[in-house]
């Protein structure tokens, strides 16, 4: 089988050159010929009912990336420590290790996913394994494994076993010809990504799932996220997050886009609030499976002159990267997330000013510590 040996070899080759952090093993990859509906079911086979009144059991695909240990943070505390489960195939932190349930879980290994779901008593899953839109355009064989391969045998899991999935969107959803300024729930989606051809394809599939065989089936569509609790990860939005890096160990930072690119913007904790209200949310409320959420809206040139306020020496140059740039200039400028406000009550707490405030007191905190050591 051709493609399965060329995607086992770009997965090595990723895996020995660079630690992407995708969440990804070489493994065959599974085709899938049948619906969820005709895969035999044995009753030993299926996740045992929950009362209203019981905590879900949560799973967590790609959990080591800045959204999964974020999330399972925010649902331990809500749902109970062992009530949460993070799974990735990579060597976690110390402190991610010990803050609770962790497993080894490769989403292109159906069986395996597939006990995964049954021997904890899964109900809900979060699937955050993915390759973003940078590091997806440098490997396109493997992102297209991992991004919808490993998609279709979450799809059919979950509608075997009867899960609440959340899998998130993006951005990048959107492509040149859609509406920019701003940017509709729904719209003609022509991305030119295959990160983003992907998320297309996962909120059309998870649509069809939940109109085919039931499955509940929930999305948000993720602007650029920002996080003081991680590196940048590949994404073309993460230079928002290396100012604040730069700005503290170098006082230089050098954009790898124009200064006037303006995108949706969103800081972590708004991003997993949301992401806990959608899923919380009554069946009868959503209006629809895929909504834009949003919480700002800026250019690097705005985020350098607010960053400049608590570092006044910091120099900003730019040296435009032209694949990230084309990229981003194929996606929004602005979310329309009046669905999302209007169906379940979503609102932000951050906007640009909190969002530079909170981020430097975390890192600062961080930078003073380590000089101190």
């Amino acid at each position: 089988m051709p493609i399965v040996k060329n995607v086992s070899r770009a997965v090595s080759q990723l895996l020995q050159s660079s630690g992407c952090g995708c969440g990804i093993s070489i493994v065959p990859v599974r085709c899938i010929g049948v619906s969820p509906r005709q895969v035999a079911s044995d009753a030993s086979f299926h996740s045992v009912s929950f009362s209203e009144s019981d905590h879900p059991r949560v799973l967590i695909t790609g959990g080591l990336g800045q959204l999964g240990v974020g999330l399972a943070k925010l649902l331990r505390k809500r749902f109970g420590k062992n009530n949460v489960i993070l799974s990735d195939i990579r060597k976690p932190a110390d402190n991610v290790f010990y803050s609770g349930p962790l497993i080894y879980a490769d989403i292109l290994d159906y069986k395996n996913l597939r006990e995964i779901v049954v021997n904890n008593r899964i109900t809900w899953l979060f699937h955050y394994s993915a390759l973003l839109s940078a590091v997806g355009e440098a490997n396109v064989p493997l992102a297209r494994a991992v991004n919808i391969t490993g998609l279709h045998n979450v799809l059919d899991i979950a509608a075997e076993h009867n899960l609440r999935l959340f899998v998130p969107s993006t951005i990048g959803a959107f492509g040149p010809t859609s509406p920019r300024d701003p940017t509709p729930d729904l719209c003609i989606q022509r991305p030119r990504t295959i990160y983003g051809v992907s998320k297309v394809h996962a909120e059309l599939m998870g649509e069809y799932y939940h109109y085919r065989y039931g499955l509940d089936f929930r999305c948000l569509r993720y602007p650029g996220i920002i996080s003081a609790d991680s590196q940048p990860g590949g994404g073309t939005t993460d230079y928002a997050v290396q100012i604040f890096h730069d700005a503290i160990k170098t006082g230089k930072f050098q954009c790898n886009l124009k200064p006037d690119t303006r995108l949706p913007m969103m800081y972590i904790d708004d991003c997993l609030k949301a992401t806990l209200e959608v899923m919380e949310a009554p069946a009868e409320a959503l209006s629809m499976r895929t909504y834009n959420i949003s919480a700002m809206s800026f250019t690097p040139e705005e985020l350098a002159q607010e960053v400049q306020k608590h570092v006044p020496e910091l120099q900003v140059t730019y040296n435009v990267d032209k694949v990230r740039q084309a990229i981003a200039d194929s996606w929004p400028m602005n979310f329309d997330d009046g669905n999302a406000r209007r169906d379940w009550g979503w609102k932000h707490d951050y906007d640009l000013p909190e969002l530079v405030t909170t981020m430097f007191s975390f890192l600062g905190s961080d930078s003073r510590i380590a000089q101190a050591n």
